[in-house]
């Protein structure tokens, strides 16, 4: 669905995207994650033929982009950079703009053009909106007005930046559902994201950029896989430590992370020891350690040596572009 072989993009003597080899197979859920300044946007954008590539390849459904960018986005929904709409006007009124405007020859007609307002307008929780403005619509209600119009075509593929964004814990639960659905009827979901736990739980494959180059891409559940270490609750903590004689990895009160010992000889001796075992399981990675592993301090730190960095930065670019 989505292939780009050495993907850069260079601006000016700033590099935001280097040797990017991205590879989003059929059917997938795939989040695309990083911290600010990593150039998640800046692919994205290229992707949808937004921004013009300094070198490399891109392929999305099989067309080359930017060269058959109108070929490939006829079946692309997508939701970048918060969702665009006249303000003045209703949902309904903004959506029947944005389907009327799309290409000749995909465009549905009038009556078929409505009931599909409709249906994407129930889908995405906005079905009782009325007539209300846009203007007077919360950040949450925007991001749900612009999956609609994401949706309006059936995308094959579906390319969201930050869709829970404004939303509460209910609205993320049930734009997770709504992916996940459209996901088994048949639509690949690329998208990106800063909530962690939100990815783990939707995405069945992951990409972490890092300073413009891609870090890591692999299977969830290659990020699931055991550790080799065993997670422990016990009563008694300081007697647990003194049995395991430097075999404790990691202590939070009474949960230890002990290495080299399995579950089951694990339990076996604290339960000897005298010791209560209260929980017992092998330690699993997860997510957010593999991010905070993989990648640098985020964009938006600023302290002293980042600003001294940043000054060297621009004054490099300001002495490039003169």
């Amino acid at each position: 669905m989505i292939v780009t072989h050495g993907l850069t993009k260079r601006f000016g003597s700033t590099t935001a995207v280097e040797q990017l080899d991205l590879t989003v197979g059929e059917g997938d859920r795939y989040g695309f994650l990083g911290p600010n300044g990593s150039g998640k946007t800046t692919t994205v954008r290229m992707l949808l033929g937004l921004v013009f590539a300094t070198s490399g390849e891109i392929e999305v459904l099989g067309h080359p982009v930017p060269q058959r960018s109108a070929a490939a986005l006829v079946d692309v929904g997508a939701l970048v950079e918060g969702p665009a709409a006249y303000p003045h006007l209703g949902a309904r009124a903004n959506l029947d703009l944005l389907e009327a405007a799309g290409p000749r020859g995909h465009r549905l007609p009038r009556a078929a053009r409505r009931e599909r307002i409709e249906e994407v307008l129930e889908l995405v929780g906005l079905d009782g909106v009325g007539r209300r403005p846009v203007r007077a619509f919360s950040l949450g209600m925007r991001q749900r007005l612009g999956l609609a119009a994401a949706l309006m075509r059936r995308p094959r593929l579906l390319v969201l930046d930050e869709p829970t964004n404004g939303l509460d814990p209910q609205g993320i639960h049930e734009i997770r559902r709504l992916l996940e659905r459209l996901n088994a009827e048949g639509t690949t979901v690329f998208l990106s994201s800063h909530l962690l736990a939100e990815v783990e739980q939707l995405c069945t494959r992951v990409g972490v950029m890092d300073r413009g180059r891609l870090v890591a891409q692999l299977d969830m559940d290659d990020v699931r896989r055991p550790t080799g270490r065993t997670v422990v609750r016990v009563d008694d903590p300081a007697a647990a430590l003194a049995l395991l004689d430097g075999r404790v990895a990691e202590r939070d009160g009474a949960r230890l992370v002990v290495r080299d010992v399995p579950v089951a000889d694990l339990t076996r001796r604290l339960v000897q020891a005298g010791i209560a075992v209260h929980e017992a399981s092998p330690e699993r990675g997860n997510l957010e350690e593999l991010v905070l592993r993989l990648t640098g301090a985020g964009s938006d730190r600023v302290d002293r040596d980042r600003v001294d960095r940043d000054r060297v930065d621009r004054d490099r670019v300001d002495r490039d572009s003169s």
